[in-house]
């Protein structure tokens, strides 16, 4: 008897067991079919973006192509002033888009962007410079007592500082640039240097072979081109297109503007606001930390210039030798904050 009670337990219970596995069957169909619809709504909506992201690039290599071809014709064309402006407010609203772009484009394309604007911005330097007049030829006496280097007026409102030299406008001559458009300074050691916002106004601005030195530039710029400088310090009001930096080192740069590319440079503090994705290429040593420098008027300046102050880029930044995702690049690297008090006068 009690051998079939057992038995009869045993039944009962295995008949338990299997109506309870019996039961959980719909529940582990139920959640199989909520994760298979998940992830077809997951693939659904990569699908979708993914389209959208292809439409906005579509568009952008359409409206790129169709204003650099109008940039470019008007530089072929541009036999005055008017025409030169056109192509350079034109030039500023195809950076623009590049700027507003770069989230959905690829690296490549943005490269390839970047570049095109590079080449376009030398070729309405180019043309600007052939529209100024030539100086005629006349032999000079040199007066054995030239009268040394004079000092320029400090920026308004800005403290005066003593050693502060100007180059004549435009650029001396021995600096290699004759043109009203562009201005700077050039093959100079250990002077103190400034530029006014009325010298440099929507000037394109080259410094080149500086050592030791401190460069000013109060005002809205509309390019800078820093080029050979060692172990100087370079503030600038807001530029409103491009800034390039060649072959510098132990440099300490505060600009803002809306693209910025740094190339063959090593061991540069760089205080940024740009618009865009800074790029670097073949460089070393590189810091980046946000745009501090401040003078009376800079927010006129920020206001002529076209830049969206509220958008700061500064540490997205892009290193053409670097293509490892998920890897920082060795080449550049954020300023710790301790280290970000520059002494700026």
């Amino acid at each position: 008897m009690e051998t079939a009670s057992c038995s009869v337990t045993a039944v009962g219970n295995g008949n338990m067991g299997s109506q309870r596995d019996r039961s959980l069957v719909p529940e582990r169909l139920q959640k199989r079919e909520q994760e298979r619809q998940l992830e077809v709504e997951r693939r659904k909506q990569k699908r979708q973006n993914q389209e959208v992201k292809e439409e906005k690039s579509d568009f952008f290599s359409a409206a790129f192509a169709r204003e650099r071809a109008a940039v470019e014709e008007l530089l072929e064309g541009g036999e005055s002033v008017e025409r030169l402006e056109e192509a350079a407010a034109r030039l500023q609203g195809l950076q623009k888009l590049l700027n507003d772009s770069v989230l959905f484009l690829a690296a490549y394309d943005v490269r390839q962007g970047q570049e095109a604007l590079a080449r376009l911005q030398a070729a309405l330097a180019d043309r600007r410079q052939q529209l100024q007049p030539k100086k005629r030829f006349a032999f000079k006496t040199r007066r054995k007592d030239a009268a040394p280097a004079t000092k320029v007026d400090a920026a308004p409102g800005a403290p005066a500082a003593e050693g502060i030299l100007a180059s004549p406008s435009p650029l001396k001559e021995e600096g290699g640039f004759s043109s009203s458009w562009v201005c700077g300074f050039s093959n100079l050691k250990s002077q103190v240097l400034e530029k006014r916002a009325d010298e440099l106004h929507q000037r394109d601005v080259s410094l080149t072979e500086l050592s030791n030195c401190t460069i000013k530039l109060y005002g809205n710029p509309n390019t800078l081109r820093l080029t050979k400088a060692r172990n100087c310090k370079v503030l600038c009001g807001p530029v409103s297109t491009s800034v390039f930096l060649e072959d510098c080192s132990d440099c300490v740069l505060a600009v803002a503007c809306q693209q910025l590319r740094v190339h063959t440079t090593r061991d540069t503090r760089i205080f940024l606001q740009v618009t865009s994705r800074a790029i670097v290429e073949d460089c070393s040593g590189i810091q980046f930390a946000p745009y501090t420098w401040s003078y009376p008027g800079i927010d006129k300046d920020f206001e002529g210039s076209g830049l969206d102050r509220s958008k700061n880029n500064w540490n997205d930044v892009d290193d053409f030798n670097w293509l490892a995702r998920g890897v920082a690049s060795p080449n550049w690297s954020v300023l710790p904050e301790e280290e970000r008090m520059i002494q700026w006068d």
